[in-house]
């Protein structure tokens, strides 16, 4: 292909997928910012539904639904599905943002029908993810979860959204990246400052997961993260 063909192959492509990709950030505004208070739950697709992490989040989103807050997933399977049952369980908002994968499974049947929301761009996603959310759940998963750890965890930290409740469940689990956060980002390198352990909780607790949130919306305002 000659150089002058492949740019403005190139530039045509571009321009399309500009408006693509602007076309995810509409609709999820204009449909996310109807749903009201919601938290995100994070988690992995392949957890099955005799684990106990999915029964953990079953409860958890269940008794935050019942405090009057939506629940937001990635619509899949697994800790999702069961954020989304949970959610539908407690008679509250249960919203679902698909992400479409070749090797994925559709959606979970537990997604209000109208809060159905489907992605080609895990970047537009994650954005819906964040801005409409109260607070942060992070159930155990894999890279997919990390990414969304870790990516959410900077954005507090730098300030780039407000600071809300980050709250990892599962000590068995997450036990060990904290003590590694803790031993070697902390104290032998010296990459992090010792506050940015405040920035998140740990727990087992379905009960606390509801106390932290609500103790922290006392004197604050439920709004989305208007700096994304």
């Amino acid at each position: 292909m000659k150089k002058k063909n492949w740019e403005a192959e190139l530039k045509a492509e571009s321009s399309w997928r500009m408006f693509k990709i602007m076309s995810e950030f509409v609709d999820g505004f204009e449909r996310m910012e109807k749903f009201g208070p919601c938290i995100s739950i994070f988690g992995s697709a392949r957890t099955k539904p005799d684990s106990k992490y999915y029964q953990l989040a079953v409860t958890t989103a269940e008794l935050l639904a019942k405090e009057g807050y939506g629940i937001i997933t990635g619509g899949g399977p697994g800790i999702m599905e069961a954020g989304n049952k949970g959610a539908k369980q407690g008679k509250g908002s249960s919203v679902g943002l698909h992400i479409e994968l070749d090797f994925e499974q559709d959606w979970n049947e537990h997604i209000d029908t109208d809060k159905l929301l489907i992605f080609k761009y895990f970047f537009a996603r994650k954005v819906m993810f964040i801005r409409y959310a109260q607070a942060f759940v992070f159930m155990p998963g894999g890279f997919g979860t990390m990414d969304e750890v870790f990516e959410t965890v900077t954005l507090v930290q730098t300030k780039k959204i407000d600071k809300v409740p980050l709250i990892f469940m599962g000590t068995d689990y997450w036990g060990g990246l904290i003590d590694w956060i803790k031993k070697s980002m902390l104290e032998a390198e010296h990459n992090i400052h010792p506050e940015d352990l405040d920035l998140f909780e740990l727990t087992d607790d379905p009960q606390e997961v509801v106390q932290i949130i609500n103790s922290y919306y006392k004197n604050q305002t439920l709004k989305p993260n208007y700096r994304l």
